[in-house]
């Protein structure tokens, strides 16, 4: 089984690129987004979700391990494939993912191509109220405790990353507070969607104010 590959993209295609590591070159099928942040020639980490089956072997990469757990995570979900899970992350981004999640935002998961609202309505239940998944540990800076993910200027994820950090310590700071993992992680969503961009201060004083309605 393959976990992360570190090479140099070798070819962008459609829906794949090819990334060259060691003169092996592997071909990865990856979403829309992540492969608009591609440069070919350049260096890249891309994690790796390996689907084996009887006629067929295919890896499924991305630009974050913390998108890589949701692309898992999604397909628990009845009726949610890797089709189905690349487009709902292409359609909302890994922030946005969370904060539906938490939400049960079932209008957030039906922007996604091929998104119907019987299954928009499913993942909005069946996802609410349960903690992001928390992915694997790396030795070069993933934090499980902070679902933080690994970026570099490359990727472009710096933003994304540091919303997301906000976001974790509203969670810690409402946990200690004394409330509940499953409100704090739905009025911090509910906060961080309000104001993107805010910092922490501000956002638990959201967050306080969400749950006290």
């Amino acid at each position: 089984m393959i976990g992360k590959l570190r090479g140099i993209v070798d070819a962008i295609g459609e829906s794949e690129a090819v990334i060259d590591v060691n003169g092996v070159g592997y071909l990865v099928g990856m979403g829309g987004q992540a492969l608009a942040r591609l440069t070919q020639g350049a260096e890249i980490e891309v994690h790796i979700e390996t689907y084996v089956r009887e006629d067929s072997f295919r890896l499924w990469g991305f630009l974050s391990e913390r998108e890589r757990a949701w692309f898992a995570r999604l397909q628990l979900i009845q009726g949610v494939g890797a089709k189905a899970a690349l487009a709902i992350l292409d359609a909302l981004g890994v922030d946005e993912l969370e904060s539906a999640a938490a939400l049960g935002d079932a209008a957030a998961f039906g922007k996604a191509k091929g998104v119907g609202p019987k299954l928009a309505a499913r993942l909005a239940l069946e996802m609410k109220d349960k903690p992001p998944p928390a992915g694997r540990a790396f030795a070069s800076g993933f934090s499980v405790a902070a679902h933080a993910g690994l970026a570099s200027a490359q990727t472009g994820e710096t933003s994304s990353l540091s919303s997301n950090a906000a976001r974790e310590e509203t969670v810690s700071a409402l946990l200690n507070l004394g409330y509940a993992e499953t409100e704090a992680r739905r009025a911090a969503a509910a906060a961080t969607r309000a104001s993107p961009g805010a910092d922490i201060a501000a956002l638990i004083r959201l967050a306080l104010k969400e749950l006290s309605k």
